[in-house]
């Protein structure tokens, strides 16, 4: 008997694949109903009401479950709630899954793991062969020490749910990712005035090129690394420009080397004096607040869209082999000791979808088959995990030392590698 911890969009698909290789499972969920962060009305979630994917639905969906037609090329959380909800039903998921159960701990047992989970106030554990852990990682606000001191409203990016919050207020808004961006447009039309603090460059990527989602374009004719880099940037420069365009940092780094922002609507409004652009946080003295250029603003509300930690509270950080800002294993999913703990959906990649998430689970689900049968392909991964922990699959991409890059992968690299592995144990 395995536990899948999560019943989000990685944890559904793990479920799936354990169910398809009529692996035993039993399946907790902090909330009382499946879809993760995307369900805007689960307490965990940090999910805020204007929000859509970033990429489009078809480069997205489970290739076994495709989208609806009339679904928007790039959905609204609701629709991706409704999704996972409807994926659960058809494959018979929910069966497996026990709703509102936290769970506490999970430590080492003899040649399995014994799980502490909470319901309703009351605690109880269970011992069980392997387990997966599909409960997310944007969960952890990341919440930077500022310099000085702020007297007005300072608010994360995980507390914010509804625009009306911006209403008739001077706004600053710190970081430049997809969700920094996305608040920043939802502000405009809400506050006194908007003003984004950032402190390095970034490459800004439209939905739409040629009224066709830029995610589907190109793909198909395979360019050496440094070819597609610089035709690609060269393209969005045709279409949008540079950052420094619009008053912001141009990127000291070349395209693909950090996570895009797919939001050209940010830029509009730049353009429009409808945001204004700041540099990095000097000092903050009442409501005052000082930048690194000398320039000050005045705010009633600081939101930090600075993201979030690798967190995973259940379980030592020494039983994940964490080294740095994560743990350390083969494909960001095989632990290179225990061959019976699963990190699922701990990676990151420029177009990897669901379907990159659910090839990670048939792969797990295969080996778990394999190695009960004794496969002498098991035997080889096992081999393989303990010699490559900590590889990265980058593609030669040289990717920015940040946090959030310490599970970044290639998409290609990483599914032909996921392919292969997959390959040798079928």
């Amino acid at each position: 008997m395995y536990a899948v911890i999560g019943a989000g969009p990685m944890g559904l698909a793990t479920a799936r694949n354990l169910s398809k290789q009529g692996l035993p499972f039993v399946g907790y969920e902090l909330n009382n109903d499946v879809g993760g962060l995307w369900d805007i009305d689960n307490p965990h979630s940090t999910m805020y009401e204007t929000a859509h994917l970033i990429s489009s639905k078809r480069m997205t969906e489970f290739r076994e479950f495709p989208m609806d037609d009339r679904v928007a090329t790039y959905p609204h959380h609701a629709e991706l709630k409704q999704y996972f909800q409807d994926y659960a039903r058809h494959f018979d998921l929910y069966r497996h899954y026990q709703f509102g159960t936290r769970v506490v701990s999970v430590v080492p047992e003899g040649e399995g793991w014994r799980v502490t989970v909470e319901k309703d106030g009351n605690q109880s554990g269970r011992y069980f062969d392997g387990v997966l852990i599909a409960s997310g990682t944007l969960h952890t606000p990341n919440r930077p020490t500022l310099p000085g001191q702020f007297e007005g409203e300072l608010l994360h990016a995980c507390d914010y749910r509804d625009p009306v919050l911006f209403k008739d207020k001077r706004v600053l808004i710190v970081g430049c990712g997809n969700s920094a961006c996305d608040m920043a447009v939802d502000a405009v039309h809400q506050a006194k005035s908007v003003d984004l603090s950032v402190r390095r460059g970034y490459y800004f990527l439209p939905k739409f090129i040629g009224g066709r989602p830029s995610d589907t374009i190109g793909g198909k004719l395979k360019l050496p690394r440094r070819l597609k880099q610089w035709l690609d940037a060269r393209l969005i420069r045709m279409i949008i420009g540079r950052p420094g365009d619009y008053g912001l940092p141009d990127p000291d780094y070349r395209l693909y080397e950090a996570h895009p922002v797919v939001n050209s609507l940010v830029l509009h409004h730049l353009g429009h004096g409808d945001i204004t652009p700041r540099s990095d946080i000097a000092d903050m003295r009442g409501r005052t607040v000082t930048f690194t250029d000398g320039a000050r603003g005045e705010y009633d509300l600081i939101l930090l869209a600075t993201g979030y930690q690798l967190d995973y509270p259940f379980i030592d950080r020494a039983l994940l082999n964490w080294r740095g800002d994560a743990p350390s294993l083969y494909l960001n999913l095989f632990h290179p000791h225990y061959d019976n703990l699963f990190m699922m959906g701990m990676i990151e990649a420029a177009g990897l979808g669901w379907e990159g998430r659910n090839e990670q689970a048939e792969l797990v689900a295969l080996y778990l088959k394999r190695r009960a049968e004794g496969h002498p392909a098991a035997r080889e991964l096992a081999r393989l995990k303990r010699e490559r922990a900590g590889q990265r699959l980058d593609g030669g991409y040289h990717y920015l030392k940040l946090s959030r890059m310490a599970y970044y992968v290639h998409k290609d690299s990483y599914r032909a590698e996921l392919a292969k592995q997959r390959q040798a144990l079928q």
